[in-house]
C-alpha cells in the first residue's frame, strides 16, 4: 500500500473511532510530517484524498478540519429505532436529532445551531480568561439584575444604530433567549392563561408556555407576511388571550420578515385590547439586504411590546447571554429575574461588552452575513438540483435555516428515518406545529461551513427524497 494511502486510512481510523470528532482540527503537515517520519509531500496526498473523500476540509490560514460525519460500525443510528413514527412527540424527535449529531457525527441539516466555526470565539474566551487577573471589574453586585452595566450600555448603542431609542437602564440580562421569553410572560400572564402561538413555529415556545402552566393556542402564520390578524382578531373577539408570541423577522421556521405596515397593525390591534406582544428577535442581525428590518418594538408607544433577544445567533453561540426591553413589565421582568436566579456570571457579560467596544462588531456581522447568504444560496442550488420534481423552498430573508415543501405523497418523518439511518439529520415540519398539517415539510440549516461532506449529504437528501416518492406513487396506500 503506498505510504499516502496508509496514511489517509490512519486519519479516518482516527474519525471512525471517535479521536477526531467532526470539527476538530487535525494535525498541520509539518506537524504530521515530523510525528509519523513521512514527507511532506506524502502528508499533502493523504490530506487531498481525505478532502475528496469530504472527510477533512482545509480552511486557509487556519489547518484542516474533520468534516464528514463518524462513519458507524453498523448501519444508521440505534437513536433512530427509538422513534415511533405513529406518535411523535416533538421535543424527543428534538433531542434525538441532537444526540445524533453530538454521538454519531451524524452531518448536522437538521440543527437548531449555528456553526461555531462562524463566530469569534477565541478572542471573547481571551477577553473572559483576562478577567480573573483584574478583579475590579465584576464581582456578585455586578452579577445582579438586571446584568453588567457596560453590556446594557453595548445592547443599547445597538439599538440606536438600528434607529431606536433605547435606555441602558430599560434592558435585563438574561441566561439566553427562552429565559428572557420565560420572564416576560410570568411577568405578564398566570397558569392557566392562553398564548397565542405563531404555526408554524419554532417548537420551544409551546413548551416553554405550557411548562409555565399555560395554554397554548396556535394561529395560522403565512410563509410571507407572518400571523393572520384577521384571525387573532376574530381570536380576540372570542377568547380572553393573556398574550402574543411571535418572531416578526427571520421566523423560524419560515424565514419570513413581517411587513412594516403589518407590523403596525399588529401592535394597534394589541394595543386597543391591552395584550402584550412578546417578540423573540434572536436572528435580527442576521439580514440579507442592506439595510435591518425594524423589529415590533419599533412601532410600540405604551410599553406593550416585550423585545428579546440573544447574542447566540450572531456572537457567542455557547455563552448563553440574552436581554429583553419588557417596557413597562420591566421591574416585574428584573424581579423574577432575581428570584429565579439571582444572578448571572459577570465574566461572559464583561467579555462580549468589551469585544463589542474593542472590536469591530459591525465588520463580524457584515462577514457574518456574507457567508450564511452565500450558503443559502449553494444550499439552495444543490436541492433544486437533487430533490423531486414539485419540491418548493422558502426565500429566507435572514437567518440560517430554509422550509422545504416536499411532494404531498412524500412522509416527511420517512424521510427523517432514513436521513438519520444515511448519517444524515434534517428537523420534519411536524414539531414546529401542534395542528398536524406539515407532514411533508422539512427544516434544513445551511450555518455549517460549506463543504464537500455538506453538499453531499444534500444530494444524498434529495435522492432519499427521490427514491421514497418512488415507493409511495408505486405502492399507494
Amino acid at each position: 500500500m503506498k505510504l499516502y494511502v496508509s496514511f489517509a486510512a490512519r486519519i479516518r481510523a482516527m474519525i471512525d473511532e471517535g479521536v477526531l470528532r467532526p470539527g476538530d482540527k487535525i494535525f498541520s503537515v509539518r506537524q504530521a510530517s515530523q510525528k509519523y517520519s513521512l514527507s511532506i509531500s506524502t502528508v499533502l496526498r493523504a490530506y487531498l484524498l481525505l478532502e475528496q473523500e469530504g472527510i477533512i476540509s482545509s480552511h486557509p490560514q487556519s489547518g484542516y478540519y474533520v468534516t464528514q460525519r463518524k462513519r458507524l460500525k453498523q448501519r444508521g443510528s440505534p437513536l433512530a429505532k427509538d422513534i415511533n413514527l405513529a406518535e411523535v412527540d416533538a421535543s424527543k424527535l428534538v433531542l434525538t436529532t441532537l444526540k445524533s449529531i453530538r454521538e454519531f457525527g451524524t452531518v448536522p441539516l437538521g440543527s437548531p445551531f449555528p456553526d461555531p466555526q462562524l463566530f469569534p470565539l477565541k478572542k471573547i474566551h481571551q477577553y473572559e480568561k483576562a478577567l480573573t487577573d483584574d478583579e475590579g471589574e465584576w464581582g456578585i453586585l455586578s452579577d445582579l439584575p438586571p446584568g453588567n452595566e457596560m453590556l446594557r450600555q453595548q445592547i443599547a448603542r445597538r439599538y440606536l444604530f438600528h434607529g431606536m431609542d433605547i435606555s441602558p437602564d430599560d434592558i435585563v440580562i438574561t441566561h439566553g433567549a427562552t429565559e428572557a421569553i420565560t420572564l416576560c410572560l410570568q411577568a405578564v400572564a398566570k397558569p392557566g392563561a392562553t398564548i397565542v402561538l405563531e404555526s408554524p413555529g419554532y417548537y420551544a415556545l409551546a413548551h416553554t408556555v405550557e411548562r409555565l402552566g399555560m395554554q397554548v393556542l396556535e394561529l395560522h402564520t403565512d410563509p410571507e407576511s407572518g400571523l393572520d390578524l384577521d384571525a387573532l382578531r376574530a381570536t380576540i373577539s372570542a377568547i380572553n388571550i393573556a398574550a402574543v408570541v411571535l418572531t416578526a423577522n427571520f421566523q423560524n421556521p419560515l424565514g419570513f420578515v413581517m411587513p412594516d405596515t403589518k407590523k403596525q397593525a399588529l401592535v394597534a390591534l394589541l394595543a386597543e385590547q391591552q395584550i402584550p406582544l412578546i417578540e423573540d428577535d434572536v436572528y435580527s442581525e442576521l439580514y440579507f439586504s442592506d439595510e435591518p428590518p425594524k423589529p415590533t418594538k419599533a412601532f410600540d408607544h405604551e410599553g406593550l411590546v416585550l423585545h428579546c433577544s440573544s447574542f447566540s445567533k450572531c456572537l457567542t453561540p455557547g455563552y448563553r447571554v440574552g436581554w429583553t426591553v419588557a417596557g413597562r413589565y420591566r421591574q416585574e421582568v428584573e424581579r423574577l429575574m432575581f428570584l429565579s436566579s439571582l444572578s448571572l456570571p459577570s465574566a461572559p457579560q464583561i467579555a462580549i461588552a468589551k469585544f463589542m467596544q474593542r472590536d469591530s462588531f459591525e465588520q463580524h456581522l457584515k462577514q457574518l452575513r456574507h457567508t450564511l447568504r452565500s450558503q443559502y444560496i449553494l444550499m439552495r442550488n444543490v436541492i433544486e438540483e437533487s430533490f423531486p420534481a414539485g419540491t418548493e423552498l422558502s426565500v429566507p430573508k435572514g437567518g440560517y435555516v430554509i422550509w422545504v415543501r416536499l411532494p404531498p405523497q412524500l412522509d416527511a418523518l420517512d424521510l427523517y428515518r432514513a436521513a438519520i439511518d444515511n448519517g444524515i439529520t434534517v428537523a420534519p415540519g411536524s414539531i414546529f406545529s401542534r395542528q398536524k398539517q406539515l407532514t411533508h415539510y422539512i427544516r434544513l440549516n445551511f450555518s455549517h461551513l460549506w463543504s464537500l461532506a455538506i453538499e453531499q449529504a444534500v444530494r444524498q437528501l434529495g435522492k432519499l427524497a427521490c427514491k421514497l416518492l418512488d415507493e409511495s406513487q408505486q405502492n399507494p396506500s
